[in-house]
Formats: structure tokens, sequence, C-alpha cells
């Protein structure tokens, strides 16, 4: 993965700011971070899920 620097992330800002303008930024950001919170839920769901798995196939395996 590349390394983003001050200069990379400067000019990034600026982009956005040009191409959302200043008032839509909050929303948009309010967004990512609502996207960000429920992927990060997904996967502690989905990682629930594979260690519920493996301890009923580690019961399974234990009984034969």
């Amino acid at each position: 993965m590349p390394n983003v620097g001050m200069q990379e992330l400067v000019i990034i800002g600026i982009f956005v700011l040009i191409f959302f303008g200043a008032k839509k930024i909050p929303d948009f950001m309010k967004g990512l971070g609502k996207g960000v919170r429920e992927f990060k839920d997904a996967l502690k769901d989905v990682k629930k899920d594979v260690e519920e798995t493996t301890k009923e196939a580690d019961k399974i395996e234990e009984g034969r």
C-alpha cells in the first residue's frame, strides 16, 4: 500500500473542497463515518459467526 504524505493529503483535501463544496463536506463525512461503522459491525458479526462455527466443529470432533 503506498504511503500518503502531507502534500498528498492537502491536495486531496483541496479537490474534495472544490468538488463537494464547503457545505456538503460535513454531510459527506457523516455518511462516510456511518458506512465505516456499519462495515465494522458487519465484520464483528462475521468474526462471531466464524468463532461459533469453529467451536461447534471442535465439539463435534471431540465427540468422535
